[in-house]
């Protein structure tokens, strides 16, 4: 069982930074691989990023790429999404999501722990 805790949300201006953080409880938090997503209103959870075990492998949504990135720390049960250059179009609430080793990094429906959402905005 792994209970992931989403902070750093908030309001921002576009061309602003976010950085958002994943507090994982857990013994076993090195073990899994972990992603972020959102979802905004009337719209699918959308894949942003993801590290796996170890954090020597990450993955990127084309609309992120260049932009974000994800980072963990297994010893302090931690992953950290710095977001930077942010537009309107990244405003959603942003999921923390834990999976297990095997299967796509890019899909919801392989992660089997998700943390609450905390929202983004992003005016223009």
């Amino acid at each position: 069982q792994v209970h992931l805790v989403e902070s750093g949300g908030g309001l921002v201006q576009a061309g602003g930074s976010l950085r958002l953080s994943c507090a994982a409880s857990g013994r076993t938090f090195s073990s899994y691989a972990m992603g972020w997503f959102r979802q905004a209103p009337g719209k699918e959870r959308e894949f942003v990023a993801a590290i796996n075990w170890s954090g020597g492998n990450t993955y990127y949504g084309d609309s992120v790429k260049g932009r974000f990135a994800i980072s963990r720390d297994n010893a302090k049960n931690t992953v950290t999404l710095q977001m930077n250059s942010l537009k309107p179009e990244d405003t959603a609430v942003y999921y923390c999501a834990a999976k297990r080793s095997g299967g796509s990094y890019y899909s919801t429906t392989q992660y089997d722990y998700w943390g609450q959402g905390t929202q983004v905005t992003v005016s223009s």
